[in-house]
C-alpha cells in the first residue's frame, strides 16, 4: 500500500515524521498543525508531499489538521514563556524534595494539554511525590522524563572541539550508533579527551564522516606500496586521506609529499616478479 505523506518536523534538529495532508495543499517551508499521539502539535513542513510504502509510515497515520495561523503562532510563543516559567517552578520543587536529578528542559504540547519535563539522572529516580506538587501548580498532564547524556547535549546545545555549534543541536535528527572503529579508520588519536564530544560519548562527526574517509581510503594506495613519482622509485610511509596526498621515500632517502594524482605508476609485486600498473587520469 502506498500513502501521500508530508514530513513534519517539530525542533529544529529533530526526527522528521509523516502525516496525511489529507486535501490541504502544503509545501517544504509551511508551517502546520497536525496530530500527534501526545496532542495537537505545531511543526513545519521539510519533506513532501510525497508517495512513501507501508514500511516507511507508522499506522494509524495521524493527519495534518490545518496551516498554521497568525494566532497559532501567538500560542506558540506564550507556551516557550510559560516554559521558561515551569522550569524555575519546577526546579524550586526538585530542591524542596532534595531529589539527586538534574532538569535539562520544559516543553508544553502546543494545546497546554501535557506539559514534559526532561531530566538526567544517575539511576532511578522517586519523583511521585515531585508530580504531584506539579500537577497542583500547573493543573494538567506532568510527565517526566528522564534522558541520557547525548539527549542532554542535543537539548542544550553549544560548541563542540571543532569550534562549531554541536552536529547533535543543528542538523543530526536522529543518534546513530559510533564506534572506535570509526576512529581508526580516520587515523585518529585514540585518547578519549581527543575524540569524545561534550557529552563524554564518541563524536557524532565519526559516523556521518566515516564512509567520506572509507571511500576516499579506497582511492589511497596502501602504506608500504612502491610507487613511481617523476621517474623515480620509492615507497609510502604515510597517507593523508582529507588532502588525498602520499609521503614518499625514496631509494637516497629523500622524502617528499606528493599528490595522489601525481604518481604515475603503482608498482605492483607479484610472486617476486614486478607488475606496473599504470596511474588513471
Amino acid at each position: 500500500m502506498v500513502f501521500n505523506v508530508v514530513g513534519v518536523r517539530f525542533k529544529q534538529a529533530g526526527k522528521i515524521y509523516y502525516f496525511d495532508p489529507q486535501s490541504i495543499e502544503v509545501k517544504p517551508g509551511d508551517y502546520v498543525i497536525v496530530e500527534t499521539a501526545r496532542g495537537i502539535e505545531f511543526g513545519q513542513v521539510m519533506i513532501g508531499p510525497k508517495q512513501v510504502g507501508e514500511d516507511k509510515v507508522t499506522l494509524p497515520l495521524k493527519n495534518v489538521l490545518r496551516i498554521a495561523t497568525p494566532e497559532d503562532h501567538v500560542q506558540l510563543q506564550e507556551n516557550k514563556e510559560k516554559e521558561k516559567k515551569a522550569l524555575v517552578i519546577c526546579q524550586q520543587k526538585i530542591e524542596q524534595h532534595k531529589l539527586d536529578m538534574k532538569l535539562i528542559d520544559v516543553e508544553y504540547t502546543f494545546d497546554r494539554s501535557k506539559i514534559i519535563f526532561y531530566f538526567t539522572a544517575d539511576g532511578r529516580v522517586d519523583f511521585r511525590e515531585l508530580v504531584k506538587d506539579l500537577a497542583a501548580v500547573f493543573r494538567t498532564r506532568i510527565e517526566l522524563r528522564q534522558i541520557g547524556v547525548r539527549d542532554e547535549a542535543k537539548m542544550i546545545g553549544g560548541l563542540g572541539p571543532c569550534g562549531r555549534p554541536l552536529c547533535c543541536a543543528t542538523f543530526l535528527g536522529d543518534f546513530e550508533p559510533v564506534s572506535i572503529k570509526m576512529a581508526k579508520e580516520q587515523n585518529l588519536s585514540l585518547n578519549p579527551a581527543k575524540i569524545s564530544g561534550i557529552c563524554s560519548r564518541l563524536m557524532c562527526c565519526l559516523k556521518f564522516e566515516s564512509s567520506g574517509y572509507r571511500d576516499t581510503k579506497a582511492d589511497l594506495p596502501l602504506v608500504g606500496s612502491k610507487v613511481r613519482v617523476d621517474c623515480r622509485e620509492g615507497k609510502i610511509i604515510e597517507t593523508n586521506q582529507l588532502r588525498e596526498t602520499l609521503v614518499v621515500q625514496f631509494e637516497n632517502g629523500d622524502k617528499r609529499e606528493v599528490l595522489l594524482s601525481e604518481v604515475e605508476e603503482i608498482i605492483l609485486e607479484d610472486e617476486g616478479a614486478a607488475e606496473k600498473q599504470p596511474q588513471g587520469e
